[in-house]
């Protein structure tokens, strides 16, 4: 299990990217989505490397009426914390 810090920016927020991301995760990722307060969006998720890997893949794009301009990654070990994925508000 790896554990990532991700901060996302672009057109991110009203664009439904947090249920969509929430919808990639739900099942196979643990942690939480939420906007942040000057227009990113923050996301802290744990689970399989390669399962991290192409949700972040994915993320890079987002929705299809989300415009994604940067995604940073910060790749931690695991906490175990989480039990689903959920949006924070």
């Amino acid at each position: 299990m790896k554990r990532e810090h991700l901060i996302i920016s672009g057109d991110v927020q009203g664009v439904g990217f947090r249920a969509w991301a929430r919808g990639l995760a739900q099942g196979k990722l643990v942690g939480w989505i939420k906007n942040t307060e000057d227009g990113p969006v923050e996301i802290v998720v744990e689970g399989s490397r390669r399962t991290l890997e192409d949700f972040i893949a994915a993320c890079q794009h987002g929705p299809e009426v989300a415009w994604v301009e940067k995604v940073d990654v910060e790749w931690l070990p695991a906490s175990g914390e989480f039990v689903n994925f959920s949006v924070v508000y």
